[in-house]
């Protein structure tokens, strides 16, 4: 029998002081509810009521035993309403996961802006290049970069995200400023470790296409690592223009072969359930789908 289901019963007849009321409420047989009290004696292998035809009292064990199933039921009523509120407001904490190169001072402003808008949701960020499972992991949402998501994952695009090849101006000063795609492949390269840039598909402003190939000198997992190395002139490298924005306003880097378009992959907030899909997590996509249109990342300062 339904253990639960059962424990609801107790109560309900004690506090009615009947099983006839306690069953015309429950909307059961007198006889169903005399069953659930019976199976719940028979777990807990205690006498639970005093019963006659007249009157019925609680035992000894059933006193405290009311008193212990009338807690647990309200506790699990009181996280079941919290639960279903968080479908319709915005609380609680919200654990996500995105790119290392998130950590950007826009980033940042965006996230501050959330939270004044949403101050019952907490945000618990993980920056990490690395795809993580979702469900084994407990993040509620997953910003991700990516032409292929994963299919078992349900998706909102949110942005195309553009990489630029860019250098720093004191190795441009040592080595020379390549003009075309083949001066570009005779210098050294800080590539990222997670994925293969080394051949890259470019395309002319006529439309003409060649694949650039560079030659790694440095690698690294962490892509706020590349762009250190390549501002510190270890050589040339792709970075995506999120994380390079102030730089390129600054001067810190020089964008390379401007007249070429080259890496662009599509950003997505990733989840998992549809269905019950939580008030703090559909606030949170919308509001960087919201950021992003109205401030499009091509045209950062």
């Amino acid at each position: 029998m339904d253990t639960l289901f059962s424990l609801k019963v107790f109560r309900e007849v004690v506090q009615s002081g009947s099983f006839t009321r306690a069953a015309d409420k429950l909307d059961i047989s007198i006889a169903m509810a005399s069953k659930h009290v019976s199976h719940l004696e028979n777990t807990i292998q205690a006498k639970l009521l005093h019963r006659n035809s007249r009157n019925l009292h609680l035992t000894e064990a059933g006193e405290e035993y009311y008193r212990q199933c009338s807690y647990a039921l309200e506790t699990l009523q009181s996280a079941a309403d919290k639960a279903a509120g968080g479908a319709d407001k915005p609380q609680g904490l919200l654990r996500m996961t995105m790119p290392l190169w998130f950590a950007t001072s826009y980033v940042s402003q965006w996230f501050a802006e959330y939270r004044r808008l949403y101050p019952e949701v907490s945000l618990d960020l993980h920056l990490d290049n690395r795809r993580v499972d979702l469900i084994a992991d407990g993040v509620d949402l997953a910003l991700r970069v990516s032409n292929e998501p994963h299919p078992s994952l349900i998706v909102k695009p949110l942005a195309k995200i553009e990489f630029f090849l860019v250098a720093s101006p004191a190795y441009l000063d040592l080595h020379g400023t390549p003009e075309t795609p083949a001066e570009v492949q005779r210098h050294e390269a800080v590539l990222p470790s997670y994925v293969d840039l080394s051949d890259v598909a470019i395309t002319a402003k006529d439309g003409s296409q060649e694949t650039l190939t560079l030659k790694s000198s440095i690698l690294s997992d962490n892509t706020l690592m590349c762009r250190k190395l390549i501002q510190a002139g270890c050589g040339i490298g792709y970075l995506p223009l999120w994380a390079i924005a102030e730089d390129l306003q600054q001067g810190s880097l020089v964008r390379l072969l401007p007249d070429y378009s080259m890496l662009t992959t599509q950003l997505y907030a990733a989840y998992v359930d549809r269905a019950f899909l939580s008030a703090k997590v559909r606030s949170m996509i919308d509001f960087l789908s919201n950021k992003i249109n109205h401030c499009p990342i091509s045209l950062l300062p």
